[in-house]
């Protein structure tokens, strides 16, 4: 019965090419302090006997642990699934794991946060799409961990995200172009953060775009809800329920966007013939329902965070991004 051959290790390689352990390392790793032609001889000799760096003794050695926690809201909503499939996908082309952490509402972001130094080690935290407060913020920087927010997070670290407010001027100023005046707004809030910046934004792009075209800022055409498209449904049965109804309908997503629809229909009513609708995001469901929306590349934004987290890992300074939107026009909308 034949034995099993033991693993080689770079003790190995470097009796066999005569040379000490660090430098095999160093030749192995490309580092400098080592000729050229030992570095082409240790390199040789670890092929011949199958002697390969181990990614996670190298990332040992130099004190990382190879984990990227990655905080999300929500799972099962289609822009945080977007982004996290490529964020995964960057990091895991890095040879890079994720510890995944999902914190639906404050009391459990607070207790993440709280925990995670009694957590498995990581080098860095990526979160998607919720705030980070202050004395969070420091909680992590006393940590030495690096922080990057995908997705709306506008505070002192880096990030990458839309200018919020100029989607929804691009949304109004598109309904205002095709003669309406009377444009109502679906406000999407999370009652967990109230002052959340992409709320904020959305909502500040709409008020001044109204504003500044000389249109009357009408606080009832104004409804607020809960993100969903459920309660899309339900803001627009109130604002059809007004004395004098919008002639066009702002949401703040296209989830919320395709829920007022589904109200129109069941009442009869023809989009765009009735009523205008336009949505944010370009949420796959959009052009199936040919719905006019502002769109977002999120997968891009995804990339953008991982590759910036890659960076901090490895000491390379950082720039938040904010990437382009951009008006994509389908059959929800038309002129009055």
């Amino acid at each position: 019965m034949s034995m099993a051959r033991p693993p080689v290790n770079m003790s190995d390689v470097a009796a066999r090419a005569g040379v000490g352990m660090a430098t095999v390392s160093r030749a192995l790793k490309g580092a400098p302090g080592v000729s050229e032609a030992t570095r082409e001889r240790v390199r040789a000799i670890a092929q011949e006997i199958g002697y390969v760096v181990s990614p996670e003794a190298s990332r040992l050695a130099r004190g990382e642990t190879g984990r990227i926690a990655v905080v999300v809201s929500h799972l099962s909503r289609w822009f945080f699934a977007e982004m996290l499939d490529a964020i995964e996908t960057t990091l895991r082309a890095a040879e890079l794991d994720i510890l995944l952490y999902q914190v639906p509402d404050a009391r459990s972001r607070h207790a993440f946060f709280e925990e995670l130094p009694a957590r498995r080690k990581v080098d860095a935290v990526i979160v998607v799409g919720l705030p980070v407060d202050p004395r969070e913020q420091r909680q992590l920087e006393s940590m030495g961990v690096h922080i990057v927010a995908a997705g709306g997070q506008t505070a002192g670290f880096p990030y990458v995200r839309i200018d919020d407010e100029e989607a929804s001027r691009l949304a109004i100023d598109h309904l205002i172009a095709l003669g309406h005046t009377r444009i109502g707004m679906i406000e999407a809030i999370n009652p967990d953060t109230p002052d959340w910046p992409v709320r904020l934004g959305r909502s500040e792009g709409y008020h001044a775009a109204v504003r500044e075209a000389g249109i009357d800022d009408d606080p009832d055409l104004v409804v607020r809800v809960p993100w969903g498209g459920e309660f899309g449904a339900e803001a627009m049965g109130a604002l059809l329920g007004l004395r004098h109804p919008p002639t066009a309908v702002y949401a703040h997503s296209d989830e919320i966007a395709l829920g007022a629809m589904r109200t129109l229909r069941r009442l009869g009513l023809d989009v765009p013939g009735d009523l205008s609708i336009v949505g944010i995001d370009d949420h796959p469901l959009a052009e199936l329902c040919d719905l006019t929306t502002i769109g977002q590349s999120v997968a891009e934004q995804g990339r953008i965070a991982a590759r910036m987290t890659l960076d901090l890992v490895h000491g390379r300074a950082v720039e938040s991004a904010t990437i382009p939107v951009a008006l994509i026009v389908r059959r929800s909308t038309r002129r009055l």
